[in-house]
């Protein structure tokens, strides 16, 4: 029991040991004092932990559930109306965002072809506040055919984004308060100033980040796709002789076709049966005049 004991003892020293090394190397490079690197230390760590494993209290449990939800919203509509209007409803719609909190991300109009009907699509983003007022007015452009909604909870991804921004600013600043320390060696500045243009680097794309979350969760996306009204048209009485006559000259067309293509193809063997014919229908002509022949010769007994 005794041996075990002092076992543990001395693990526990050499673990100090290390982490007073560590401590002593930091302070030394940095040349902070014993209290200024215990808090560069914990503002690096701390906002991690915090973010990573919450906080052990009921309060701050009860903080943590009242928290804020960011909540991502998208809607889709189909817009089914008459294809003489569409391009016109695209662009109405596209000015009406323009006279409120809405912002077009994209647009585009699709033609009517001999094979294709005329379609178009939008889509924007909308503050909550207008977006009943761009739906309705969206909705009056033709019939709705379809509206679905989706959301999706950004919270804990904003959480994390947020609690690194923290801790990075935390960090960066720190570091620029190193490079006022006099004393410091070329070799720590350098080192430093290295470690300082990383921080911001990293600063600048979680900043970036949590733009986009607050562009997603703070607006409301709305994409519409506009298609033409199919219109049903009764055939007549006649409607199939007339499609007839419509297709005879394609079938006529695709039947010589066809013949020229079976001509072109017997052609190079004509060059060899033609010749072939002609030797084997002179070789039968011969064979039965000599058959003549000997029989004109023998005398009849």
């Amino acid at each position: 029991m005794l041996r075990k004991s002092f076992g543990f003892f001395f693990v526990g020293a050499v673990l100090c040991a290390g982490c007073a090394h560590k401590a002593a190397t930091y302070q030394k490079a940095t040349g902070l004092s014993e209290g200024e690197s215990e808090q560069v230390h914990l503002a690096y760590y701390a906002p991690l932990a915090t973010a990573s494993f919450g906080s052990s209290g009921a309060g701050d449990a009860g903080k943590v559930l009242a928290a804020p939800r960011f909540v991502s919203v998208r809607h889709k509509l189909e817009i089914v109306e008459a294809s003489s209007g569409l391009a016109k409803s695209i662009e109405a719609v596209v000015a009406f965002c323009g006279t409120l909190q809405c912002e077009v991300l994209s647009s585009s109009v699709t033609n009517e072809t001999a094979v294709l009907s005329p379609s178009g699509s939008i889509a924007a983003r909308v503050a909550p506040q207008d977006l009943n007022k761009f739906l309705d007015f969206v909705g009056k452009q033709g019939k709705i055919a379809q509206h679905a909604t989706e959301s999706e909870d950004k919270t804990a991804a904003i959480v994390d984004v947020e609690a690194k921004l923290k801790n990075q600013t935390d960090f960066r600043d720190s570091l620029r308060r190193m490079l006022t320390k006099p004393g410091v060696s070329v070799a720590d500045l350098l080192q430093i100033q290295e470690k300082l243009a990383e921080a911001q680097a990293e600063l600048d794309s979680e900043a970036t980040q949590r733009k986009i979350l607050a562009n997603e969760t703070e607006k409301v996306y709305v994409e519409i796709a506009f298609h033409a009204e199919q219109r049903t048209i009764s055939r007549g009485a006649f409607a199939s002789v007339g499609e007839a006559l419509r297709d005879s000259g394609s079938v006529l067309g695709d039947s010589l076709a066809a013949l020229i293509t079976a001509i072109a193809a017997i052609i190079p063997w004509l060059i060899l049966i033609i010749p072939g014919l002609w030797f084997l229908i002179k070789t039968v002509r011969r064979f039965r005049e000599r058959r003549r022949a000997a029989k004109a010769a023998t005398p009849v007994a």
